[in-house]
C-alpha cells in the first residue's frame, strides 16, 4: 500500500484516516487503553474526531488488524485465487474431470487462456449465464433491474468475456473497458465498462462498476477501511469507497483536474458520459453495481450532484445497486436523498434475504453509518417489498441466527428444486451448491453471490416500482 500522505485539511475540517502500514503492535493495542487516537502513529483525525469510546476504538482495532493481514496476505490470496480460477477453467474447458484426466493421458487436455472471451472468474462460476432474460422485454418493469444485475455479474470478468457477452449475447453496442486509478493504493483496481442498449423501446447507456474480486486483498482492504472524512454540507463518507472513485489526494473533489492526470474512475466516466450523451441526443444513462460496485455506483452519483452537474443528471435514468454496503452518515443519506428527489433520480437499492455485505459497516452507535431510500427486498422465495430497512440491519443477531441458519438450509434444497418449477437456466452447478454448504457455517455469505440477484429479478418482475423515488409505496414494515 502506498505510502498515505492525505492532505485532508485541504478539502475537509472533519475527518479520521487509518495507515494500519504505519501500525506497530503495540500500538494498535494501546488504541484500546487511551481515548485520544491520534497519538497512535497509523490514525491521522481532526480535532472534532480525536476522543472516541472504547467501543469505536474496538471497531478501529478490528479494521486495522483485517487491513494488515490482508496486505501481508495479498500475494498468496492472489495465488489461490489462480489457481481455484485456473482448475475451474480447466474443468468447464475440458468437460469436467473425468474427461480431463482421459486428455492429460492422451495429451489433449486444453489449458484456459485467462484473456479468452470464455475464462470466468470465481464468480462467473458460480453463475454462468450469460443471456438476458428474454421473457422480460425492453419497456417491461423490471427490465432495466435485470440489465443492470447481469452487467453488474459480468463486470467480474476479463475485458474479451465482458465485450463478446454484450455484443454477442445481448446484441448491444460494447463502449469501451476502464481501468481506473486509485492515488492511495497505487494501483488500478477500480473498474468498470459501458454498454449501449438500443433496442425498440429504449435507448440506455449503461454504466457498470466492477464489484470486490474474491481474491483481491487491496480490494478487501478497500471495503474494510472504516475511514470517513466530512464534506461540508454532505455529511460523512467513507473513505475507502471514495478514494477508490477517485478521491484526490489535495482537493478532494475538484470540479476539475489537470489534463494528463492519471484515468480516475469520476472524472474518466463523468467525461465519457458527456461525449456519449452529446453523441446520442435522446439517449439517458443508468448506472449500476454489484458489492463494491454498487458502493461505487451511488457514490458516483452522488459526486456528479456535489458539482451540480444538471445536464447529466437529467439524462440520468436510474441507479440500480445490489448488496450494496453502507456508504455515509445519517447527514450523507438527508443530502442524497434531497437530491435524488430534487433531479427525480430513480434509486433502486436491491437486498436479497441474508446478504451479510449490505449490513456492513454497521448502523449502531459506535459507527455513524445508515442507508438511505427504500431498500427493495427479496427474501429465499425470490418475492419482493419495499422497505425502510432490511430485516436484521446490523446481521450479526442472536436473535435472527436460528432463521439464517434454517433459510441457508432451505437455500441449498432450494438449489435442487428450481429447475423442475423454472427451467433448466436456474439449475445451480456443483461450484455453487459446494458454496451452498460452506454457506451453511455462516449464512448470508452466500446470499451476496450475485445469482441470487439475477433470480430474484428474473422472478419477480411484475411489480411496476419504474416511477421516480416519491412515488415508491413503502411497507410499514422494517428492519429491526
Amino acid at each position: 500500500m502506498a505510502d498515505e500522505e492525505s492532505n485532508c485539511e485541504d478539502f475537509c475540517k472533519d475527518y479520521m484516516i487509518l495507515n494500519p502500514q504505519k501500525a506497530g503492535i503495540f500500538d494498535v493495542f494501546r488504541l484500546l487503553c487511551y481515548k485520544n487516537i491520534e497519538e497512535r502513529s497509523f490514525v491521522d483525525c481532526s480535532e472534532e474526531a480525536k476522543v472516541v469510546d472504547f467501543e469505536r476504538r474496538w471497531l478501529i482495532f478490528i479494521s486495522v488488524w483485517v487491513q494488515k493481514a490482508l496486505f501481508l496476505g495479498r500475494r498468496l490470496l492472489a495465488c489461490i485465487g489462480c489457481v481455484v480460477d485456473t482448475w475451474l477453467n480447466l474443468l468447464s474447458l475440458n468437460g469436467g474431470l473425468i474427461k480431463l484426466v482421459y486428455k492429460s493421458l492422451t495429451g489433449s487436455a486444453e489449458w484456459p487462456n485467462r484473456y479468452s472471451p470464455n475464462y470466468t472468474s470465481l464468480v462467473g462460476n458460480f453463475d454462468p449465464r450469460r443471456d438476458l432474460d428474454l421473457k422480460i422485454k425492453p419497456g417491461d418493469p423490471g427490465y432495466n433491474s435485470e440489465l443492470s444485475i447481469m452487467a453488474a455479474k459480468v463486470a467480474y470478468e476479463n475485458e474479451a468475456y465482458i465485450e463478446n457477452t454484450v455484443k454477442q449475447h445481448w446484441k448491444m453496442a460494447y463502449l469501451g473497458y476502464y481501468k481506473f486509478y486509485n492515488a492511495y493504493m497505487n494501483d488500478y483496481k477500480t473498474r468498470a465498462f459501458i454498454c449501449h442498449d438500443q433496442s425498440t423501446n429504449q435507448d440506455l447507456i449503461l454504466v457498470s462498476f466492477k464489484g470486490t474480486s474474491p481474491f483481491s486483498a487491496l480490494e478487501w482492504i478497500t471495503d474494510f477501511d472504516i475511514s470517513w472524512y466530512q464534506f461540508e454540507g454532505v455529511g460523512k463518507v467513507h473513505a475507502g469507497f471514495m478514494k477508490a472513485l477517485g478521491l484526490q489526494k489535495r482537493g478532494g473533489w475538484p470540479k476539475d483536474i489537470p489534463e494528463g492526470a492519471p484515468p480516475y474512475a469520476y472524472y474518466t466516466l463523468r467525461e465519457k458520459l458527456r461525449e456519449l450523451l452529446g453523441e446520442h441526443k435522446e439517449a439517458k444513462f443508468a448506472v449500476t453495481g454489484h458489492s463494491l460496485g454498487a458502493a461505487l455506483a451511488i457514490l458516483f452519483v452522488a459526486v456528479l450532484m456535489f458539482h451540480e452537474e444538471e445536464e447529466l443528471l437529467a439524462r440520468l435514468e436510474g441507479v440500480y445497486t445490489f448488496g450494496q454496503p453502507r456508504v455515509g452518515d445519517g447527514q450523507f443519506g438527508e443530502y442524497m436523498t434531497r437530491k435524488l428527489e430534487e433531479f427525480d433520480v430513480r434509486y433502486r437499492r436491491y437486498v436479497y434475504c441474508n446478504d451479510m455485505v449490505a449490513r456492513l459497516p454497521f448502523d449502531d452507535k459506535a459507527l455513524m453509518y445508515k442507508h438511505f431510500g427504500p431498500c427493495f427486498y427479496f427474501n429465499s422465495c425470490y418475492k419482493e417489498k419495499v422497505l425502510r430497512e432490511e430485516p436484521d440491519k446490523n446481521y450479526f443477531s442472536l436473535w435472527w441466527h436460528i432463521p439464517k441458519m434454517l433459510n441457508a438450509c432451505w437455500e441449498l434444497v432450494r438449489g435442487f428444486i428450481l429447475p423442475f418449477r423454472y427451467g433448466p437456466e436456474y439449475r445451480e452447478n456443483w461450484v455453487m451448491t459446494l458454496a451452498r454448504v460452506i454457506g451453511l457455517m455462516l449464512p448470508g455469505l452466500t446470499d451476496h453471490i450475485p445469482r441470487d440477484y439475477v433470480n430474484s429479478t428474473r422472478l419477480d418482475h411484475g411489480r411496476d416500482y419504474q416511477t421516480g423515488p416519491k412515488l415508491v409505496r413503502i411497507s410499514n414494515e422494517s428492519g429491526r
